[in-house]
Order: structure tokens, then C-alpha cells, then sequence
């Protein structure tokens, strides 16, 4: 028997969003934030680019709101877009409270804004407020040193959510959210964490796919949770590819950012032609989904291994302090960027569907709140715009603030939930059989489900997703868990929904291109691709 914890709130993640609300909430409520790894070690530490936001008097929340949904391809909410927009300088006003430095103007910044402000794809306007060319490091440990010294906020670092405890889970009525049960990693216990209200802040699931720019986080957990407690899941097919990750054997993960192009770095192939001219006007400026397929064409086409990215023409001091992260990187696997163009490769990058959510950041379960990367807001539609994303983990932790502050008056006594039940499991010999399982959905995610699909395609990854499926779903039953086998388990969840959301979108539009049906649907209205959940007690964590 093990104690149980008790808070007022349990944030899950501990990213941009789940740290921002922690900080809100924490003069008004007892917070726990649960962290997978490190505390700042998630996809927000790994931000390059910046913020959104109009800044300067030359734009408009008119201008970011049409780029957004032009971007967005039609699937916008665009009350939703209005909504972000005109809370994004109020967001960098709380961020720069917070004590996040952002990189000030220099003479050639271009606009009357104190801040330098970059330009990346599908912008019209230099709006992307950055800290030199790791904004997400920047943001990160500033609220990561925040929540550190506050008295009201428990932090519970490799700590990984299994599985949410709901009053339907229980058999009891109403599908009200009251917790959550949580794999100790280092003790390799399952604890209870009972909560008022609880928020998925867990982010994205780039690690369904075998090249990404995310950490080794970002597997879909929080999309998984809610899907087996019977949320509602939207417009998964829709896998953001950033166009240029760094092709290197030693160059994980690692991300070259959008803002050079928005400096006038140009795409090449190894011959030193340029080609987004053949793809789009806007041509390196073209939104993310059009310039991933160009490279991914171009790649194909010539059979190669990666693209080149030139900044050449920049000068070393304009590089160094532009862009001082990815020209150290570079340098230090020897490639100089200020005289030779860096080898580039699409990777998935971002999750533009996920949990759906009110303008709250409610979802469909009473007290349990969705922010960030994990949610389907209706800000993203068919592709995000790069910068957008860091804004919405900002303006939705708000969101949710407000609303969970109103309720935190009437508060009503936690119930003891049960604990985990480990009475018929055993350990594994077996733990070659996860890695094995996890590697081959990466590969086969890649294969199928990437940047350019087909119904045939679709359909091969669907079958093997329902064999792993049931070896995944004996295993679970049969041994006690590790952190590994739950990452696998809900990847295998999030594997198949990408791939039925994506059968289920009979067009190309934004981010999902299909041979098959190579064109956007012309009926007057897009509509999203929205999964309900067969059987909401599938799963239940105490199984």
C-alpha cells in the first residue's frame, strides 16, 4: 500500500504550457507537475524559432489571423485563431515578466518593435519574437526556475502517467476525471495522484515516426490517456514535417530552424540548383507541408540522401549572432555554415490534431483539461504555422487558469481512489520484444504513413498496428510495466489513429497528401476528422 498523493491540480508535462499553468495556478491552488525525464527535458526546450505575435505597427491581428488560416488550409476554427492572435502580445508581456530574455532589436531589425522579430513560413510579416536561435531553452528554464521556488508547486520529475482515473473507469456515474496513475521510474512504482482537476500537458508524438525533430519524450501519451478514457481525437493525419532537421550520423534530432530561410537561406541540391521555385511562389517562405513534399520529391527523384541548406551569402558575424546554437552545432560536426551549405532532411516535427478542447481547454471528460501539443483546439487546421505553437501553449495555459481558478472555491473532498493492481503480473524475460515492437511501428510509420501516402500504404500499416496491438495488449496484462512498454503502448494508439483519421480523409489537404486522391475536396465547407472513442472503458488502468 502506498500513499496516496493529493493536490488541487495535477499537471502532466511539464513543457511551455504545463509550467506556465503551474505558475498561475500556484498563489490560488497546491500543484503537482509530473515530468517524464528532466524537468525542462521535452520538446519546448528544443524550440528554436520563437513566438507569434503582432508587434509591430506595421502588422495587424487582421494580417496574423489571415496567415494562420491560409496556412491552416481551410480547417481553421477561426474564432478560435482570433482568439489566440489577440492574446499574443499580452502572452509575451507575461513571458517577458516571468524574466525571459528575449533577443532585443539591432539596427537592422526592420520594424519599431524593442525585440528583434524574425519572419518564417506563411507569415507576411516579421512577428516571431525569439532569444537568439534557442527560444525554447530560453523560455524553458526560465519557468522552469519559477516553478523550482515555489512553495505551492510539487514537482515529481521521472514520473510517467499511465493511465487516467475516471468516475466511468471506477462504474461509478458521470465521467468526471479525478486522477491519475503514475509510474515512479527510478523506484519502478505505481503510485495514485488523486486531483481536482487534472491537465494533459504531455505534448506531441513525433516518436511514432522513425526521423524527428522531437526528444525521445514526445510519445503521444497524454493523446493516448485521453483516447482510452473516452475523449474525443481530431485531425490526427495531420503530421507537421519540418522541412530541415540536420542530416548527420551524429546530428540526432537536431533542428535547423525556419528563421534562416526567413533570412534568405536557399534550398539546393548537391549540384548547387535551387528548386522551390518549381513548387511555390513563396518559394523557401512557402508553408511547411509544401517545402517537406518539395525536398521529399526532389530526394526521390535523384535518390539522395538529403538537400542543402545555403546561408552562405550572410557573413560569419551575422551567423554567429543570429543563429549561435546551429553554427556552433554545425562547426562542431564540421560543417561551416557561413561557407558551405548545411545537409538537410524533412523529420516529423508537430502534432497538429490531438485531444478536443473547448476555449477553455476543457475536453470532453468533467476536470480534465487539455494544453498545448496534446490538443486539438482549432488553431492549427490542416498544417500549424511555424511559431504559432509555442503562443498557443501560452494563451491556453490562461485559458485554463481562469476557468479552474473560478471552480477551486468549491472544493470538494478528493476520494481515496484504488490502488494499482499488480496481484497477477510478473516480471518480464522478455524485454526484447519492446524494443523490438517500438522500433518496427517507427520504421513502418515512416514507410507508410510519412510525407507522401496512398490507400495501399495506409492499409499495410493498419494491419500491422492491429498485430502489434494484441502482443503489446498480452504483455501489458501479463508483466509489470516499465516506462518503456507504456511509451509503446499508447505510440501503438496514436499509430493507429494517424493512420485512421488518414483513411478516413478521402483528399489531400494540408499536411496529408495522398496519391490517391491527390486534391483538396471542393465542397463548400472542410471538415475535421474527429475519432470517438468505441469503448471508453478500454483500458482500464487498474487492468
Amino acid at each position: 500500500m502506498h500513499d496516496q498523493q493529493q493536490h488541487d491540480v495535477l499537471i502532466i508535462g511539464s513543457g511551455a504550457a504545463g509550467l506556465s499553468l503551474a505558475i498561475k495556478l500556484a498563489d490560488h491552488a497546491n500543484v503537482a507537475v509530473l515530468s517524464k525525464e528532466a524537468l525542462t527535458e521535452g520538446a519546448t526546450l528544443y524550440a528554436q524559432g520563437g513566438v507569434s505575435a503582432v508587434l509591430d505597427e506595421h502588422d495587424s491581428i487582421e494580417s496574423h489571423l489571415e496567415d494562420t488560416l491560409i496556412t491552416g488550409a481551410g480547417l481553421c476554427d477561426s474564432n478560435i485563431v482570433r482568439f489566440v492572435v489577440e492574446r499574443a502580445h499580452k502572452s509575451i508581456d507575461w513571458l517577458v515578466d516571468q524574466g525571459v530574455d528575449f533577443t532585443r532589436a539591432h539596427e537592422d531589425g526592420g520594424t519599431d518593435s524593442p525585440f528583434h522579430l524574425h519572419k518564417e513560413g506563411g507569415h507576411s510579416h516579421r512577428r516571431i519574437i525569439h532569444a537568439a536561435d534557442a527560444t525554447g531553452k530560453e523560455i524553458a528554464t526560465t519557468l522552469e526556475s519559477r516553478v523550482r521556488s515555489h512553495p505551492n508547486i510539487d514537482l515529481f520529475e521521472h514520473h510517467i502517467a499511465v493511465d487516467l482515473i475516471t468516475r466511468q473507469k471506477l462504474g461509478k456515474p458521470g465521467n468526471k476525471c479525478l486522477g491519475a496513475y503514475v509510474l515512479d521510474v527510478i523506484n519502478n512504482k505505481v503510485n495514485v495522484f488523486s486531483a481536482h482537476h487534472v491537465i494533459l500537458a504531455t505534448g506531441g508524438a513525433g516518436k511514432a515516426y522513425l526521423y524527428t525533430s522531437n526528444p525521445d519524450s514526445c510519445t503521444g501519451d497524454g493523446i493516448a490517456m485521453a483516447w482510452r478514457a473516452g475523449c474525443r481525437i481530431a485531425n490526427m493525419e495531420f503530421i507537421q514535417f519540418h522541412p530541415t532537421c540536420l542530416y548527420h550520423p551524429m546530428a540526432k534530432s537536431f533542428l535547423i530552424s525556419e528563421a534562416l530561410r526567413g533570412e534568405g537561406a536557399k534550398l539546393i541540391l548537391e549540384n548547387g540548383e535551387s528548386f522551390m521555385h518549381r513548387y511555390d511562389s513563396r518559394e523557401e517562405l512557402a508553408p511547411r507541408d509544401v517545402v517537406a513534399r518539395a525536398i521529399d520529391y526532389e530526394m526521390k527523384r535523384l535518390g539522395h540522401d538529403c538537400v542543402y541548406l545555403d546561408i552562405s551569402h550572410k557573413s560569419k558575424e551575422f551567423i554567429k549572432q543570429h543563429f549561435p546554437t546551429i553554427n556552433k552545432r554545425c562547426l562542431d560536426l564540421g560543417i561551416d555554415m557561413a561557407s558551405e551549405p548545411i545537409p538537410v532532411v524533412p523529420a516529423a516535427h508537430y502534432t497538429c490534431g490531438g485531444v478536443m478542447i473547448d476555449k477553455k481547454g476543457q475536453t470532453d471528460i468533467s476536470s480534465l483539461y487539455a494544453i498545448g501539443e496534446v490538443s486539438c483546439s482549432g488553431l492549427h487546421g490542416a498544417n500549424r504555422m511555424a511559431s504559432n505553437s509555442l503562443l498557443e501553449c501560452i494563451v491556453f495555459a490562461h485559458a485554463a487558469f481562469k476557468d479552474i481558478r473560478q471552480s477551486l472555491s468549491a472544493k470538494e473532498t478528493i476520494e481515496k481512489l484504488p490502488e494499482w493492481d499488480e496481484s497477477r503480473v510478473t516480471d518480464s524475460d522478455e524485454e526484447v520484444v519492446v524494443s523490438h515492437n517500438w522500433d518496427e511501428i517507427r520504421r513502418f510509420m515512416w514507410d507508410y504513413v510519412g510525407i507522401v501516402r496512398t490507400t495501399k500504404r495506409l492499409q499495410r500499416a493498419q494491419r500491422r498496428i492491429k498485430l502489434l496491438k494484441s502482443e503489446v495488449t498480452d504483455y501489458y496484462g501479463n508483466f509489470r510495466i516499465s516506462k518503456d512498454l507504456v511509451e509503446l503502448r499508447n505510440l501503438l494508439v496514436v499509430a493507429d489513429l494517424i493512420v485512421e483519421s488518414a483513411l478516413k480523409r478521402k483528399e489531400s489537404r494540408g499536411l496529408h497528401y495522398t496519391v490517391d486522391f491527390p486534391v483538396a475536396d471542393t465542397a463548400d465547407k472542410a471538415v475535421n476528422t474527429i475519432i470517438e472513442s468505441k469503448d471508453s472503458k478500454n483500458g482500464n488502468a487498474a487492468a
